[in-house]
């Protein structure tokens, strides 16, 4: 298997585990240092300006831990989401860490009834998605995860599903 298969490989896993609820598999992906991050100002370095999500180890561990373990109405009934992964291409390359740039669309629904305001209607997030990934033998581990939502500069409705 080339290099780039294994990151397609990878970048894929990821996705099935996010779309398929397995987040206690989905946080071992990342190396101890990791960082999920989602800003708003995609220009700026991290800790420079606001961001809509900015998660090291033990916030992402929270984050999930909610996500799977307590009800918040925010995400009752919980999202389904499908995540489309296209155009992966590696950026730049120094010793053992990657750079690759992607596109995702997350689509997201959550049913409901009609009493409750934006449940079973269809959401399309688009993104631009970096990931910086150090080999890790054969496989990789993510030292970054950004995602630049397109929308960004607009209402955004709930997130909470981005994990």
């Amino acid at each position: 298997m080339t290099e780039m298969e294994r990151i397609e490989a990878f970048l894929y896993k990821e996705a099935h585990l996010l779309d398929t609820c397995q987040l206690e598999a989905w946080l071992a992906l990342f190396a101890p240092e990791g960082v999920y991050w989602v800003p708003i100002a995609e220009d700026l370095p991290r800790g420079a300006s606001a961001s809509i999500i900015y998660d090291d180890t033990i916030s992402r561990e929270e984050r999930v831990h909610h996500y799977l373990e307590l009800s918040f109405p925010a995400q009752t009934p919980r999202s389904r989401t499908l995540h489309q992964v296209s155009n992966i291409r590696v950026a730049s390359r120094d010793g053992s860490t990657l750079v690759v740039d992607t596109n995702q669309v997350i689509h997201e629904i959550r049913g409901g009834d009609a009493t409750q305001v934006g449940l079973g209607q269809m959401a399309a997030h688009v993104a631009a998605v970096q990931f910086t990934l150090q080999h890790d033998g054969d496989d990789f581990r993510i030292l970054t995860k950004k995602i630049v939502l397109l929308q960004r500069n607009a209402a955004l409705g709930n997130l909470t599903f981005m994990l």
